[in-house]
């Protein structure tokens, strides 16, 4: 490849990336705007895709840094161009003098108005080249107001900080591996049996893939499984189960998995993965607050809808999607879907609940309040040898959040909780 050639596979890239930033600007999460980078090489779609999901992990800090050099705010797509500019100059270290040059060309090919644009795009980002001290004095983007209060009132302000430095540094790829793989499982052990690697990996590329030796699933969500601890032959119910990395995990301990959700098509991904991995399960496609088995089950896994504020270091554009509203919405079907949960077990029959969320509403308050409405139900001990006494609640819960093994990369925010009904 020429330096023309690689010049302009970079500058497709950086368009790409603006498409997608715009498009989350209108409403979009950054899996919705895939699609209109869709015309691009593989290379530079993914590129594309990490130059948006850093922008975004620091779109408050690179406005912070920009503020006084600018006049007045420039048009949305301006700021878009300065922002990304700015964060690969700042975060990801990338040359001063190209990524100013390839910028500014960028204003100006975007109309008559970016045209009268770019000479002060030129002129503000030759000044934010030179402001590596300030910005590394920044600090991470900081929650939400309607996340952070509930946040800070928990765990206090040191946790709530060292959560949005985790958010920053955003989520390494996390594989659970095959019991039944032939081949190695890319990547470094956990204590917890995942496997990680860095950020960016590219999935299919990896050696085990297409064979079904591993599946892509985050750390802290595939301690669920193993805290229900299935047994082969059990009758287990996965409810909400798309995309289903629990249901191959219940498949591969050996029970006899029905796998509910209410989307068919995202069902079918449930069947793509399984089919990958050489497993099998009943697929159903029904509502969880209504369906029931033809006999009471021996367990079920119950990751229930949620605010998902867990996974914002993997999806930044959360909180600029979300404002709070419809939590209460939330946490009334969550507690009505572990009301039904429970119905549906065995006498002895246990459960888990989980949610990807760090909001102690759809945590340790939904917890209390269904121990409150089932005197019949306790909270299982947590024997798995990962766990940390530190990460267990007072009520026999399990906390997780990003800022949590820092030393390995951290993990998605999550509460889990196993409860056994009575006999």
């Amino acid at each position: 490849m020429d330096k023309s050639q690689g010049k302009k596979v970079g500058n497709a890239a950086r368009a790409g990336a603006l498409q997608l930033l715009a498009a989350i600007d209108d409403g979009a999460t950054l899996d919705e705007a895939a699609a209109l980078n869709g015309q691009l090489a593989p290379a530079d779609r993914a590129r594309a895709r990490r130059l948006a999901l850093e922008t975004l992990r620091r779109r408050d800090r690179a406005d912070a840094l920009l503020a006084p050099m600018l006049a007045r705010r420039p048009r949305p797509e301006i700021m878009r161009i300065l922002r990304l500019a700015t964060v690969e100059m700042l975060a990801l270290d990338e040359a001063a003098h190209g990524v100013v040059n390839t910028y500014v060309g960028l204003t100006r090919a975007s109309g008559r108005k970016g045209q009268a644009a770019a000479g002060m795009v030129n002129a503000v980002l030759r000044r934010v080249a030179q402001g590596a001290a300030a910005w590394a004095d920044l600090p991470p983007q900081p929650m939400p107001g309607w996340l952070r209060g509930p946040v800070v009132a928990t765990w206090g302000e040191a946790t709530a900080l060292a959560i949005e430095a985790a958010h920053e540094l955003g989520a390494p790829l996390d594989l659970t591996p095959n019991p039944a793989g032939k081949g190695p499982v890319p990547g470094t052990g956990l204590p917890s049996g995942s496997h990680r690697l860095p950020a960016g990996t590219q999935v299919s590329a990896l050696p085990g893939y297409d064979s079904g030796d591993w599946w892509v699933q985050d750390a802290a969500a595939a301690m669920a499984v193993p805290l229900l601890d299935p047994r082969p032959g059990e009758r287990i119910a996965d409810l909400c189960a798309a995309p289903g990395g629990k249901t191959l995990q219940l498949a591969a301990a050996g029970a006899q998995v029905t796998a509910l959700d209410i989307s068919e098509s995202r069902l079918a991904r449930v069947a793509e993965n399984l089919a990958r991995c050489g497993f099998s399960a009943q697929l159903v496609t029904a509502d969880a607050l209504t369906w029931r088995p033809d006999r009471p089950l021996d367990a079920v896994l119950l990751d229930a809808p949620c605010s998902a504020t867990g996974t914002i270091r993997r999806h930044p554009e959360l909180p600029r999607l979300r404002d709070g509203a419809g939590l209460d919405g939330l946490t009334d079907l969550q507690a009505r879907l572990i009301d039904h949960a429970l119905s549906i077990l065995k006498p002895g029959g246990r459960m888990v609940y989980a949610t990807c969320s760090l909001l102690p509403a759809e945590g340790e308050d939904q917890l209390a309040a269904a121990l409150g409405r089932h005197p019949d139900v306790t909270v299982e001990p947590l024997r798995a040898s990962f766990v940390q006494p530190g990460w267990i609640t007072a009520q026999g819960g399990l906390r997780l959040r990003p800022d949590l093994w820092p030393e390995r990369g951290g993990m998605d925010g999550f509460f889990i909780a196993c409860l056994r009904k009575s006999a």
